[in-house]
């Protein structure tokens, strides 16, 4: 290489530099980014189960059983147990997420320890293979040390292990790509809409078009929700591929109704693509709008529940997944594809996503106004 091309390399080069300078949306991902990603790998994600929420049904109601039930509270994984009052209610609040594990103490929990042979079920969420095969490890050591206190035995005495019975609800295999695959259709939407509509607004005022359009009997709201509908159609037959595919793949269809599914995804998909337009009216130019959204995306997937169960994210950071769509979306997939729910049981994460989808129409009205006026 000559020295005149090295010189022009390097001329064109500092140009460049002097450009990245005044580049917010480059200088973000250089500095924002890292942080970003260090407490989302850093703190979200964790094999390792905590803050489980279980429930317990002691038919016992005993010294013996309160002392099993605040041993297991004692490992420091679980939260404090809800009681239930029926096994029904129990199986319920493992169908709807509510709870990943469910001990029943038996009535006859204290005569089976003064016989010897004591035993408990424990019930698990088996969506999740990995979190509930170390819940139900963790359990199960509670049961394999815990002091069975037989009076009729000398000080000294060997102690009597109480049995563990656990049954796997959902996923009883165990399968691990069970639960990522449950989750795809929400991962593929979420791409799908972010990507496609946070460069709307944007393209439109870089191909010149932007005024045009403001100049037209449109108001606001008519113009984002008239963007939205080719993708809405879009996104129905992602939906389908994402279902269908591990369907055909590893026969893994949905248990649940698929009006349900069909229905769900409605408000889910405006929720995404609203979100996508609003990202496009931050940013001045389509750098801008992919580096932002990109800031939307990869958080969604981590503390949306879609790679670990949100119920064992730390607190405040589990609250904070409430704020995103693919939250509640993921929740109702759940409920559809492995737990069997129907329409009345993904109501509150569909009405959850028709208000994100209304509040984000209000954010990208108050963006836009001041450009229509």
């Amino acid at each position: 290489m000559s020295r005149g091309a090295l010189t022009r390399i390097l001329v064109i080069a500092y140009q460049e530099v002097l450009l990245l300078r005044h580049n917010p949306s480059v200088l973000s991902m250089v500095f924002m980014q890292p942080p970003m990603m260090l407490f989302l790998f850093g703190v979200c994600i964790s094999n390792t189960p905590a803050n489980v929420p279980w429930v317990v049904l002691d038919q016992s109601r005993t010294t013996q059983s309160r002392r099993l039930i605040e041993a297991v509270q004692s490992t420091g994984y679980f939260r404090p147990p809800a009681a239930v009052v029926s096994y029904d209610e129990g199986r319920d609040l493992l169908r709807r997420g509510a709870a990943v594990a469910f001990l029943v103490v038996p009535s006859d929990f204290r005569r089976d320890i003064e016989r010897g042979g004591p035993r408990v079920q424990v019930l698990l969420d088996g969506t999740d293979p990995i979190t509930a095969a170390r819940i139900g490890a963790y359990i199960d050591s509670v049961g394999a040390s815990f002091e069975t206190d037989r009076g009729d035995e000398p000080a000294g005495a060997a102690e009597q292990r109480v049995a563990i019975r656990q049954r796997f609800f959902f996923n009883p295999t165990l399968r691990d790509r069970n639960f990522f695959l449950s989750g795809l259709a929400g991962v593929l939407l979420t791409n799908l809409c972010l990507s496609a509509t946070c460069l709307s607004m944007v393209g439109e005022r870089e191909n010149g078009t932007f005024e045009y359009m403001l100049a037209s009997p449109t108001t606001a709201i008519e113009i984002v929700l008239g963007k939205l509908v080719p993708f809405v159609i879009i996104s129905y037959v992602v939906l389908a591929l994402g279902v269908v595919l591990p369907g055909l793949s590893f026969n893994l269809w949905p248990r649940g109704s698929w009006l349900a599914l069909i229905v769900v995804t409605l408000p889910f998909v405006l929720a995404s693509l609203s979100l996508g337009v609003f990202v496009s009216t931050l940013a001045a130019t389509s750098a801008q709008a992919v580096f932002i959204s990109v800031f939307f995306i990869l958080p969604s997937f981590v503390l949306s529940g879609s790679m670990i169960p949100y119920q064992l994210m730390p607190p405040g950071v589990r609250q904070v997944g409430f704020l995103m769509p693919l939250r509640w979306y993921q929740i109702a997939l759940r409920r559809v594809i492995e737990r069997g729910a129907g329409v009345t049981e993904i109501a509150g994460p569909g009405l959850a996503l028709f208000v994100m989808f209304g509040v984000i129409l209000l954010f990208i009205r108050w963006r836009m106004n001041p450009r229509l006026g």
